[in-house]
């Protein structure tokens, strides 16, 4: 049974509210996230302004981890450049695989997620379920930073152009 304050009289108006009710475990991620994982209650702001824009760049932050993090359990098999920039695929892959020479496909998805969150502590043994979103978090933390080398180290190289990217 779902209590509801809303005015249902017919079944397509109580399938809208059980469609409603059923994205209420989305939203409670989405707060958890910007609670724990972005920690938006420890901020020590002066003025509603800056808040504000905190705020906004936090919430970006939480909408991306966690579409990534669904996004990774709903589609597995696709190429993980959907959601990840060349040089964001490529130094993660380079990193994980202690190599310089990333391969000319990006990986998949749910690899790449997977990569991510052994970056922030996922172990990945043979019992663990998919990696939560905190895990996530603090991986794409550290991917972000050998991102950003790795866009300084090699500016313009892809896989297709080169042969090596060291």
């Amino acid at each position: 049974m779902l209590i509801t304050t809303l005015l249902v009289t017919t079944l397509e108006e109580a399938t809208q509210c059980i469609l409603w009710y059923s994205r209420r475990w989305l939203v409670e991620r989405y707060h958890f996230v910007l609670k724990s994982g972005c920690r938006v209650e420890d901020l020590q702001l002066e003025t509603g302004e800056r808040i504000q824009i905190a705020l906004a760049t936090y919430c970006i932050v939480a909408w991306r981890l966690l579409w990534l993090t669904y996004e990774a359990r709903q589609n597995p098999e696709v190429p993980c450049d959907r959601v990840l920039e060349p040089h964001e695929w490529q130094s993660l892959y380079c990193t994980i695989h202690k190599t310089e020479v990333p391969p000319d496909t990006p990986p998949t998805l749910h690899q790449a997620v997977r990569w991510i969150a052994k970056l922030g502590g996922f172990l990945g043994r043979k019992g663990d379920k998919e990696p939560g979103v905190i895990t996530i978090w603090r991986g794409l933390q550290r991917l972000y930073d050998i991102a950003e080398i790795w866009r300084l180290l090699y500016p313009r190289v892809s896989p297709k152009n080169s042969e090596t990217c060291g």
